[in-house]
């Protein structure tokens, strides 16, 4: 009797250790997901041509022939890049491609008939931020046309803490701070989808 009791628990806690590792494996899984849908957004907006740069993005300055003036740098605080030859150019407020423009009147002084592409290869300065009950609150890159329930989703969900009836985003618009209502019940349930705006650069999801 006391054989049998001993194979059986031998089968429960052998059945214990597949379920804890197919749910480890899962969660692996449902992350490797998660990273590469990041990924592909981000790539989707470094692709974007209307993609305004912005301080602490990283562009990639590539100049046909010339290799020493090709390179990739950062965007300063100032909204400036610094290039040989042309020194101090203003970076920030520009796309990709009005940006290569103005590094191309520039170098016409120095090169005969220059060929330059932008690219931006990092994208720091279009931040949202995630605060209170969600799993993972912080800094996340603003991808175009992201929601808020699309950033609550990057976030990882709610803690069982969170009052999600009374989220709110905090935006500044024109030098004022707006309070943005979010219910999370009442978008997902198709009550109120108006509620589901599309971020901004800078805004800021609370989750009470």
């Amino acid at each position: 009797m006391a054989k049998v009791w001993t194979e059986k628990s031998k089968i429960r806690r052998t059945s214990v250790f597949v379920l804890l590792a197919f749910s480890l494996t899962l969660c692996v899984s449902a992350q490797q997901v998660a990273t590469k849908k990041g990924s592909v957004g981000i790539q989707a907006a470094v692709a974007d041509p209307n993609y305004v740069i912005g301080p602490q993005d990283v562009i990639d300055i590539s100049v046909w022939k010339e290799p020493e003036l090709s390179r990739s740098v950062p965007v300063r605080p100032d909204g400036k890049i610094s290039l040989p030859l042309v020194n101090d150019v203003q970076a920030a407020g520009l796309t990709p491609a009005q940006l290569g423009a103005q590094i191309t009147t520039s170098l016409t002084k120095y090169v005969t008939n220059p060929q330059v592409t932008v690219i931006v290869s990092q994208i720091n300065s279009q931040r949202i931020y995630i605060l209170g009950e969600v799993a993972r609150a912080g800094s996340y890159t603003l991808l175009p046309e992201m929601t808020v329930l699309q950033a609550l989703s990057d976030a990882g969900g709610f803690t069982a803490f969170a009052n999600s009836k009374k989220i709110y985003v905090l935006r500044q618009d024109n030098g004022k701070q707006q309070k943005v209502p979010f219910n999370y019940k009442d978008v997902v349930s198709g009550k109120d989808p108006s509620q589901n705006i599309t971020l901004k650069p800078g805004d800021t999801i609370i989750v009470p």
